[in-house]
């Protein structure tokens, strides 16, 4: 009966002693750090798909020079960068990048204001006069071109001006004209011309 309790007793110690062991060897065998770190290499890897870059020069069907784009990281590595057609957008340039779209925002406001000033000057001062041979009635020989506009605005106003920008209607006959001058996109000035048979 003794015996039987000994033997008992080991037993019972010798399970409890396996399951404690059996139960460490599982605990140990699955850590949560070790599902951490997975995934944060996970994680890392997703992160990793895309670059975000800023376009050199164009590039086909990607886009324009200085887009900001985002493309996938092993086309950024094998094609874009090797060629020079693009690099990673850092804080850095970010910001040069602002600067000099404020330093164009600024220049392109200027111009404006002086084509501007200068349509003020065309149009206050009254029309131009322009001679030509008249034939018969009010007709005249030939014709007013931009560049007789051009010369008559050299001469009165002291001012170069493209014959590119000068707009002017079919004048086959003496009178009066408006001519527009397209001095900015957005700003187009209106002079008035008189044709006469007479010096101007």
């Amino acid at each position: 009966m003794a015996a039987s309790s000994s033997t008992a007793a080991t037993l019972s110690w010798s399970s409890s002693s396996f399951f404690q062991t059996f139960g460490n060897t599982v605990n140990e065998s699955v850590k949560l750090p070790d599902k951490r770190s997975a995934l944060l290499v996970l994680a890392q890897k997703k992160a990793k798909k895309t670059r975000k870059i800023i376009l050199k020069e164009d590039v086909g069907e990607l886009g324009k020079k200085g887009q900001l784009l985002d493309v996938k990281a092993g086309f950024y590595r094998n094609y874009l960068h090797p060629m020079g057609k693009a690099q990673i957008v850092t804080p850095l340039l970010l910001k040069e990048m602002k600067m000099e779209e404020e330093r164009i925002e600024a220049e392109k406001k200027r111009v404006k204001e002086e084509a501007q000033q200068l349509a003020l000057i065309f149009e206050t001062v009254g029309a131009f006069k322009v001679k030509r041979k008249g034939g018969k009635g009010k007709q005249i020989f030939g014709s007013v071109t931009a560049q007789d506009v051009v010369d008559i605005i050299k001469a009165q106003l002291q001012r170069d001006v493209d014959k590119k920008i000068v707009v002017l209607p079919e004048i086959r006959e003496t009178g009066e004209y408006i001519a527009q001058l397209k001095l900015h996109p957005e700003v187009t000035a209106r002079i008035r011309g008189n044709l006469a048979d007479d010096i101007y």
